[in-house]
């Protein structure tokens, strides 16, 4: 059994969830019920692999001590630079022995849900460098870590936020609102996975499979990436949809990304609380460390240099693979490409409101990442492959 995958776990899940639509109406507090739940569903889904349950339980006990130790650190030697970069690295190294063990066909710290629980660790510790945290609960940090509904593949919430409403008793009639949007997203995001996510992975299967000329490549290109949106938006809206039954508003992590009208639209509106993080906690500080230190002539060069190396990071995030690592490198001069065509360009500054420049601008944007999700997918790995052995 899977994170909102299969009969059984949504049987589980809608029986569970019923206890906690009675006590939210009751204008109670849900924590103790959250945390009973999150338990639970982790042992559940864990219990057939114990070996990354214990992982798992390893990870967030030495995340605890860690952001402890750095808490304690950081309030008796202040901003010191090299003591957070030994806590930064200190929270990297288990993710990095998981991909690259995986790399070598090994499973070297290896669980599901290690690549987003790992934002969660690294977000704490760099806003406690910040200063903008200076303590935080352990019972909350753990329930922040491993919040069952988000723990195997986001979104990726921020963590006083995150406690925030953790803390909170809403009254019968606010969580009422929000258990009547949590119904709705939750429905919603089962028909986009069970249906739509279904029909799109039997297309690509049964019309595009094996098949590498052009306009098949183009065909798997499109139903790839509306089979991506609607498995990943469809378990993303059911995430959101259970945690606003539970009394947590987790953010939303789509909006009409095929509506964008341009790759910096996009990445607003696709996987949202990814491309968020990335901007507030890679672009942000290495374009200001940047300008602090006048690596570049300009704030423009400073900006595209920092748009190509976050999405070279978020490439290696997925993994140290060629066909991932090339994704990030394209989408990086993508967005490079776009910084400085909309900072230099008259033409753009002239026509960008016009409906015809939109709807231009909207058809090459989509076909550009169509071209990236053949990117991601690996097919055109695949397709040189097959090249090489045909010559």
């Amino acid at each position: 059994m899977s994170f909102f995958s299969g009969y059984q776990f949504f049987v589980y899940l809608i029986i569970l969830l019923i206890p906690a639509a009675v006590i939210g109406l009751q204008g109670k507090s849900l924590r103790m019920y959250r945390m009973i739940l999150t338990a639970l569903f982790i042992y559940v889904i864990y219990r057939d692999t114990p070996e990354q349950l214990a992982y798992l339980l390893v990870y967030a006990v030495g995340a605890v001590c860690l952001v402890k130790a750095y808490t304690l650190v950081r309030a008796k030697y202040g901003k010191d630079r090299r003591l957070y970069a030994l806590a930064a690295a200190l929270s990297v190294v288990p993710l990095v022995l998981s991909k690259w063990s995986g790399l070598y066909g090994g499973t070297l710290f290896s669980f599901l849900g290690i690549s987003y629980i790992f934002f969660r660790v690294i977000q704490v510790i760099v806003e406690i460098y910040d200063g903008v945290i200076t303590e935080i609960s352990t019972a909350q940090f753990l329930m922040f870590l491993l919040f069952f509904p988000s723990l195997s593949s986001g979104p990726i919430d921020r963590s006083r936020r995150f406690v925030e409403d953790d803390e909170r008793i809403w009254t019968c009639s606010e969580y009422a609102e929000l258990l009547n949007d949590g119904i709705y997203k939750l429905v919603l995001g089962l028909f986009y996975k069970v249906v739509c996510s279904s029909l799109f992975y039997q297309l690509l299967n049964s019309v595009f499979a094996e098949r590498y000329s052009p306009l098949y490549l183009a065909g798997y290109s499109y139903a790839y990436g509306l089979y991506m949106f609607f498995d990943f938006a469809g378990y993303s809206s059911m995430a959101v949809g259970t945690s606003y039954i539970l009394g947590i508003r987790m953010p939303d992590n789509f909006n009409k990304p095929f509506l964008s009208v341009d790759i910096k639209d996009f990445w607003n509106r696709w996987h949202i609380t990814l491309s968020s993080w990335f901007r507030d906690f890679i672009f942000t500080r290495f374009v200001l460390d940047s300008v602090r230190k006048k690596r570049f002539k300009t704030r423009l060069g400073c900006a595209t240099a920092g748009l190509i190396l976050n999405m070279l990071i978020m490439g290696l995030w997925h993994g140290p693979y060629a066909h991932y690592i090339a994704y990030g490198l394209y989408h990086g001069i993508l967005l490079a490409v776009t910084e400085i065509y909309q900072k230099k360009a008259r033409f753009y500054r002239t026509h960008k409101k016009e409906r015809w420049y939109r709807v231009i601008s909207w058809f090459l944007t989509l076909n550009a990442v169509m071209l990236g999700f053949l990117i991601f997918s690996g097919h055109i790995q695949e397709t040189w492959l097959m090249v090489q052995a045909h010559f």
